[in-house]
């Protein structure tokens, strides 16, 4: 005899579409049910789907940005300490401070902080690497990276019931719908 699945053990409901037109209407409609706490699996984007989930803009173009003006920072202020106050020396009557000399170093410096930052950045936001996530237990994930579309509405979300969630999902006219369970 086995127990009917608590919200405690249960992670969300899964439901599969076989189009990216599918997986748009059925976004808009999650939405517009009042869901919160809910993702779009896709294999490739969905182009406006990010407006429809009611998606916040990436904060990745500003952190690269800060940390290419930092490179740039870093590389003036290098060149400027190891050619005008560490070890100064005359040649060919150059001021200490000649700048155009220092501009292929301040450049490699912006596109390594630049890209680092929008590395880091952009696996901090995704909370990567993450090598386990329940979503994976799914009958329909495993063709995520193929071909199928799903929405996973979370059990965290305030309007989560199991059984309404359930019931919802198969109005959206999905090819499967499951309960996901937390291994």
């Amino acid at each position: 005899m086995t127990a009917a699945p608590t919200k405690s053990d249960t992670y969300g409901v899964l439901a599969e579409f076989d189009t990216a037109h599918g997986i748009y209407i059925a976004a808009e409609k999650v939405r517009e049910a009042g869901y919160t706490r809910w993702d779009a699996l896709t294999p490739f984007p969905v182009h406006g789907l990010e407006r429809v989930m009611g998606l916040e803009a990436s904060r990745v173009p500003i952190v690269a940005l800060v940390m290419a003006l930092c490179g740039a920072c870093l590389g003036l202020a290098l060149e400027y300490w190891t050619s005008a106050v560490d070890y100064p020396l005359v040649i060919a009557g150059k001021p200490f401070f000649s700048w155009p000399a220092f501009v292929p170093v301040i450049f490699e410096l912006t596109v390594l902080f630049g890209a680092a930052g929008a590395l880091l950045s952009s696996l901090f936001f995704a909370r990567l690497p993450r090598w386990y996530h329940p979503s994976f237990y799914g009958q329909a994930s495993g063709r995520v990276s193929d071909d199928r579309f799903c929405l996973l509405i979370l059990a965290a979300d305030p309007r989560f019931d199991a059984a309404k969630t359930v019931e919802f999902c198969q109005q959206l006219s999905p090819r499967s719908v499951e309960l996901i369970q937390e291994p």
